[in-house]
This record gives C-alpha cells, structure tokens and sequence, in this order.
C-alpha cells in the first residue's frame, strides 16, 4: 500500500449490500483505507435465504453510477431490458404499455444477488479496501468513535475504532439508531397495510420463458397485484402484494385450498405456470414495505448514511437502488469537490440528497396504487397516450413523469414538481377541450333544429 493511501482519512462501512458495496468502491477509488462490515456470509459462496428479495430495476440513475466507476459494462450482461408493462386482466387479456417515448428508453431486470456478487468482485481488486464478513454492526458510539461489531459464527462482540463510519446498514440501521440517540433527531417509519410474497415461474424444459420475457408483468386486481421480473436462467420472479388482514388477504390464505383458489380466481392464466406455487407460497416468508424519513443524514462530518438508512421506500417506482446508487454518485462528488472536508461534503450531500428523497418516498406511494388499481383504466391509458404524444410534439419541454424518474437524472424532487405543473396544464387544456366540443354540439344542434 502506498502512502499517499495510508495518510488519507479512512472510512469503516457497515453494510455490504448494494449501497454500501458500492460507496466503498467509489471511496476507494479516491485513495482512502476502507473496511467494510457485512452482518451476512459472503454472498459469493453461500446460499441466498428463500424470498427475501423482489427484482430490481435498473434505470439510468443506477446505470450512470455504475458507469462512472467503470462498471456498467460488468453489469449489463446480468440484465434482461424490459420494454414496458404487459398488464394481465382477469379474464387474460394482455395490454401493452411503454415505458419509454422510444425503444432506447428501457429499464432493466437484475437479480439483487448477482448484482450484489458483481460489486463484492469489484471491491476485492482494490488493495485498500479490506471486507469482514459475518460481522454485523450492533452500536456505535458517537463520543468515542467505536464501533460494536457482533461476529456471528462465534457468537462474541468486539470494539473497534473508526476515523469516520458510512452507515449502509438498511432500513433498521444499527449507525442511525445511534444518530437517532443525539440531540433532536428526526425519525419517522411507516409501513404498508400490504405485505409481499416472492413466488416463482420456473423456466420451461427447453429453458425459455413461460411469458415474454421483455416486459415487467403485472396483474392489477384493485386492492392487490401480482408481478413478475424475468431472470437469465429462464424463470420470473414474481411478487404477490396483499394486504395482511381483510376479506383478501395473507391473513386467510392459511391452507392448500384456500392459496390455490385465490389464485384461480384472480391470476388463472399465470397458476399453470407456477406449479411450485403451494410450496413457495407456505415456505417463503411474508416481508414488510416501510418507508422512514430521518434528518439529519450525517454527524460532525464523521458519520454519514447512505442508502436505505437514510431512506428507505416501498418498491413501487424500481427506483430504491437507483436512489441508493444515485446517493454514492453525489457522496463522491461531494467529497472531490470538498477536497476531502468531511464536514463541509457531507452538508453538502445531505442538502442535496434529502429534499430528493422525500419526494422519491411520495412518488413510491403513489406508483404503488397507479400500478395495483389505475393500470388498467381507460381513462389512465387515455390520459397516458396524450402525455407522450405531448412529449413527441413538443420534446424535452413535456416530459411525463416516469420519463423524467426512470431516464432523465432530473433530480426526484423537480420531477415531481414539473409533472404536476404539467399535470395542471393537461387538466386545464382537456377542460377546454371538452367545453369546446360541448359548445360545437349544441351548435350543430341549434343549426339542425333551427
């Protein structure tokens, strides 16, 4: 190690998922020592536990990240494109819609676990940064700067010192749940009615797709929904999302009969095609969707959250790891353009970042009942239609909305912002447009009767 590397700040990461995995990477590359913790086994040699993971969408706030460390090529080959929805009604009919106002403007299916693997690679070519598996950050001591960290295998707890901690932890993070002990400390978490469910349509025997595979499925039924991601192997996973109690529910599928009749209720044209369904159904664990805001982000320019820590969102924009991805990009630009000044590039990143996630948090929410109930309403499709014919009359000074989210770097908050600018004007202009042809009609029928 050289020692330009040894005299810069060094940097202790907990948590080695995607946003943790990834910032090390990013801080490495700038020289600093980085040791990173990750409560798991490596994921590279152990087995993935049943059901925890719904498929990720990759889209241009992901893919911009990666290719600025010099990954995108690695990863693209682990992706399926998918070109927009194919929503399935009850009754099996299939209706296209794009996600793009062009065939270049696509999202990307990815396994958490390849990807996860694909980044872990990455991080062990770098000579100064150092990964401790099965090694779980149980506390942190502000005062002090000492880290508690649980080794699992042997059951013990060991201190260790940090110059400056990235709390990549996730949603329940061990380094906020210490930010959260300081002076007032906002925290707010609030779960979804609904839970999860992975399922599985497993590849046919010649080792295609059941569906085609270039498409994010969707079967919307209202109050729940059904979705399905392809995979390279050939198989979809897909994720059933269901409220926990109520006349449908998780609640009353507690039996063989019950699971299989709700299915060939509502999902007949995809059951034929699971027949792991009972098994997977009664095996995988029902996860929990919560979103949590907390502010500040940082501490004294020696802790700094980065990912689900500072904001975890339901999944129902596929933009949770591109935020995520999104936020290691601006850490790094931060710290470049600070020179190294922890205190000053952590401001700097928190008053960027935290506005745009709050408005991502607002944007999951209301995906999530765009796509369970108003995917498959006339009126949505209509008004779909007239945005991008909007959008292709007028370019870039329209843009829809899922444009300016998934393939624009818009930052979350003026997207949201500009769309519903927008959303007024179409109101307004289709207002018009209908007093008009009302007024044109009783025109033409004052002519006739006169």
């Amino acid at each position: 190690m050289s020692s330009e590397l040894m005299v810069r700040p060094s940097f202790t990461i907990c948590g080695a998922g995607l946003a943790g995995t990834l910032a090390a990477l990013y801080l490495a590359r700038q020289g600093h020592c980085v040791t990173l913790y990750e409560r798991n086994p490596d994921l590279r040699a152990a087995a993935v536990p049943r059901g925890r993971s719904i498929n990720l969408a990759l889209s241009t706030r992901g893919l911009h990240a990666l290719d600025a460390i010099g990954l995108a090529a690695t990863i693209r080959p682990l992706t399926i494109p998918m070109r927009g929805r194919m929503i399935h009604s009850p009754q099996g009919e299939l209706t296209f819609q794009p996600y793009g106002r062009t065939a270049e403007e696509t999202i990307f299916s990815i396994s958490r676990q390849q990807l996860n693997c694909a980044l872990l690679d990455a991080a062990a070519r770098w000579p100064n940064l150092e990964i401790h598996f099965s090694a779980r950050c149980v506390g942190l001591n502000l005062s002090a700067m000492t880290l508690d960290i649980e080794d699992a295998p042997a059951r013990t707890t060991r201190q260790v010192s940090a110059q400056t901690v990235v709390g990549a932890d996730g949603a329940f993070s061990a380094v906020r749940q210490a930010l959260q002990r300081a002076e007032r400390y906002d925290y707010a978490q609030s779960f979804l009615p609904h839970g999860y469910k992975e399922l599985t349509i497993p590849a046919l025997p010649d080792g295609s797709h059941a569906l085609e595979k270039n498409y994010l499925h969707i079967w919307p039924r209202q109050d729940f929904m059904l979705i399905a991601l392809p995979n390279l192997d050939g198989s979809f996973t897909c994720t059933l999302f269901l409220a926990y109690e109520g006349p449908e529910s998780f609640a009353g599928l507690t039996d063989d009969d019950a699971i299989r009749g709700f299915f060939d209720r509502h999902f007949p044209d995809v059951t034929p095609l699971m027949p792991t369904l009972l098994d997977d159904f009664k095996r995988n664990p029902t996860g929990a969707m919560v979103t949590i805001r907390c502010f500040p982000w940082q501490y004294a320019g020696r802790v700094v959250l980065v990912g689900d820590a500072a904001h975890a969102v339901v999944p129902f924009y596929g933009q949770g790891m591109n935020a995520s991805f999104e936020d290691c990009f601006v850490l790094d630009e931060c710290l470049r353009r600070h020179n190294g000044d922890t205190t000053a590039a952590f401001l700097d990143y928190q008053r960027q970042r935290k506005v745009n996630a709050d408005a991502l948090a607002e944007l999951a929410y209301e995906n999530y009942l765009e796509m369970r109930a108003k995917v498959a309403s006339p009126w949505f499709l209509l008004r779909r239609r007239l945005e991008y014919a909007l959008s292709g009359l007028v370019g870039d000074r329209f843009l829809p909305l899922y444009t300016m989210v998934s393939f624009t770097r818009i930052p979350y908050a003026e997207a949201r912002a500009r769309a519903e600018r927008q959303a007024r004007w179409l109101d307004a202009a289709l207002a018009t447009s209908a007093l008009i042809a009302c007024l044109a009609l009783l025109w033409l029928l004052w002519r006739r009767l006169g």
